[in-house]
């Protein structure tokens, strides 16, 4: 069953395990119709933005990548288990916004991405890439949840 309301699906992953449920929505959703599925893990280099490139940046900054490509990886063996494509991308920048500007200048239909569902003081000092992406986002986001 193919859909025109959604296209292309974009799932943002950083390759933690709570993300792992979002992969599923998102293939689940682009498996059912008939969307292309993209895939997108942000190094985040706004987080380096004020220490001196050195060794130890430099060492970080490729730990950062190695686990971009294990993210995209992924959901690329996830998606082709279920008989999908997925183009996948690194890209760096700060995460909310770097996932924004993709999928707008990629024509995405939906972006999936996962979350801890923290609040209160949690959620305020560890920031939150899925609340910024909501606030900010003009392409509709599906937020889920990290299975307990």
């Amino acid at each position: 069953m193919a859909s025109r309301l959604y296209t292309k699906i974009l799932i943002a992953t950083d390759g933690s395990e709570y993300t792992k449920n979002a992969v599923d929505y998102g293939i689940d959703l682009a498996k059912n119709t008939g969307a292309k599925l993209l895939t997108i893990y942000v190094v985040d280099t706004a987080a380096f933005a004020s220490i001196p490139m050195d060794a130890a940046w430099e060492s970080m900054y490729e730990l950062l990548k190695q686990e971009g490509d294990l993210a995209i990886k992924y959901v690329s063996e996830r998606a082709q288990a279920e008989g999908l494509e997925v183009e996948g991308n690194l890209i760096e920048g700060h995460p909310g916004d770097e996932i924004i500007k993709y999928s707008e200048s990629n024509a995405v239909s939906l972006i999936v991405l996962g979350t801890l569902g923290k609040s209160g003081l949690d959620r305020f000092l560890l920031g939150s890439v899925a609340e910024k992406v909501v606030r900010n986002s003009k392409i509709p986001v599906l937020v889920v949840r990290a299975k307990k």
